[in-house]
Order: structure tokens, then C-alpha cells, then sequence
């Protein structure tokens, strides 16, 4: 991949992929031009016969704190938010489908959006004190990017409504113990376990892991498309109700939101 990207670092290790995230001064938030060169990059790693493993990282301070609310603001009307929205739906299909094995190694802040799109991934491994939020209920909006596909797939359905009702903030331990990740490592040693997870995953068959992996998401993938379809008109929906101003107001003045139900 000899393309260079603005937002991403792409590293090539052998059969091995390495993207990271890389807007560290806002804690890798997702704004329009980063999702387009993660989606690009996707595309490209998916064609690569190559490419067997590819492991999702974040530079700096944490992982992804999610979609950039500044650049939500600044979007002008219906038509940029049905936009903004087909682009983190492609993203989530792209990584779920994903003809590889995919790893998210996470530390420090994996929220909303970058939640979901870690939640899309094959493998999570979050250091102990990482903080994984899927936290859109506190702006007033729903989880989108298949927030509620990938957390009713992981805790099933009564669970994921009330830690998405909820918008917990989970260290490592917390979000293994309820299953939302599948691994946890001690603080700092993300890298090393990342590196070695994969040495046991070249170690093993991969094609007949892909294989299983190419059922079991052929099976769900309609699902998944449709929820996101649902999501994409209940954001919205949402974007015009008072509690979502009062709680980017809230955000922006950061102060605790003051929510009516309206």
C-alpha cells in the first residue's frame, strides 16, 4: 500500500496490516476526511490476496473517542448528514465482512462511533484501564456505526439496551466480564499483546478461520445493513429533538446536560 494518508498510519508487517488511527490532538475523533481515507484503506487491505490479519490501532492518548462533534456542527442540513451516514454505514459493513481476521487493540478511550466500529472487528483487546463507552444517550442520540447489531450480537438483546440506556463508562475488566471485549492486558502492554495474538493466529489455519468467519457473517449480514438503515433514520429523528441541543450545548460548555424527554 503505497498510498500515504493525512488521518491513518498504515504499516505492512508481512501478512499482517497495522491501521491506526492518527488525529491524535482530538483523541482520534471521526471526522469526514478520516472516515473516507479508513474506508479507502479497507478497500485496499480487502483486496491485498496477501493480507491475511489486520489489527486497528489509535496514536496517542486513546484508541477513538468517536464521530468529531465539531465537524457534526458544522454539517449543513439532510443531505450532508445522509452523506456523513453512508460512509460510517459502508465502514461498518466493510469491517464486519472483512476477509481477514481482524483485531482491535484498544487503549485508552474507545467511544461511541470508535466503539462501534472496534465492536465490528473479529478480536478486542483492551488494556485494564481503557475506557470503552458506547455513550450517545448523552448527547441524545442513539448508537450508530451498528452499535446496537454488534452489542445485541455480543451481550444479547436485553443487555444491550440497557448498557446502551445506561452509556457506562467500562475499564477493561468491566467490559470483558460482561462480554463486550475478548481480551484484557495490563496497562502500556497493548502492543506485545496485539503482536503476540497475532503470532498465534500465523501459528494456525487462517484459511479455515476465514472460512467460518465468511459463513457466519454471510448469515447476519442483511441484519446488519438493515439495522444500520433503522440507525441512520432514528439519528435523524434525534438530531431534531431538544434533549440532542441541550446535550451538545452540554457537551460544549461541559456541564452535566439537563435532559426533559422532548
Amino acid at each position: 500500500m503505497e498510498k500515504q494518508f493525512e488521518t491513518l498510519k498504515v504499516k505492512l508487517q508481512g501478512n499482517t496490516a497495522v491501521l491506526s488511527f492518527n488525529r491524535p490532538e482530538s483523541l482520534n475523533a471521526l471526522n469526514l476526511q478520516m472516515m473516507n481515507e479508513l474506508l479507502e484503506a479497507l478497500n485496499e487491505i480487502k483486496r491485498n490476496p496477501d493480507l491475511q490479519v489486520l489489527v486497528l490501532k489509535g496514536e496517542g492518548k486513546g484508541f477513538c473517542s468517536g464521530g468529531d462533534i465539531k465537524a457534526m456542527l458544522q454539517m449543513n442540513g439532510e443531505e450532508d448528514f445522509q452523506h456523513f451516514m453512508k460512509v460510517i454505514n459502508d465502514l461498518s459493513v466493510t469491517l464486519y465482512t472483512m476477509p481477514k481476521i481482524t483485531v482491535s487493540a484498544i487503549h485508552g478511550a474507545a467511544a461511541g462511533l470508535g466503539l462501534s466500529l472496534a465492536l465490528a472487528t473479529d478480536v478486542i483487546i483492551a488494556e485494564e484501564q481503557s475506557k470503552l463507552a458506547m455513550n450517545f444517550i448523552g448527547i441524545g442520540l442513539v448508537p450508530d456505526g451498528g452499535g446496537h447489531f454488534f452489542m445485541q450480537e455480543r451481550l444479547g438483546a436485553q443487555k444491550a439496551l440497557h448498557t446502551i440506556w445506561r452509556g457506562d463508562i467500562l475499564n477493561g475488566h468491566e467490559a470483558l466480564s460482561l462480554g463486550l471485549i475478548d481480551r484484557v492486558t495490563a496497562e502500556g502492554r497493548i502492543n506485545e499483546e496485539a503482536d503476540e495474538f497475532v503470532r498465534t493466529i500465523n501459528h494456525s489455519p487462517v484459511k479455515a478461520m476465514m472460512e467460518s468467519k465468511s459463513i457466519l457473517r454471510a448469515s447476519r449480514k442483511n441484519q446488519l445493513v438493515d439495522m444500520l438503515e433503522m440507525e441512520k433514520e432514528a439519528q435523524w429523528k434525534m438530531r431534531q429533538t431538544n434533549d440532542h441541543m441541550e446535550g451538545i450545548q452540554a457537551f460544549a460548555e461541559k456541564r452535566k446536560p439537563v435532559f426533559k424527554g422532548k
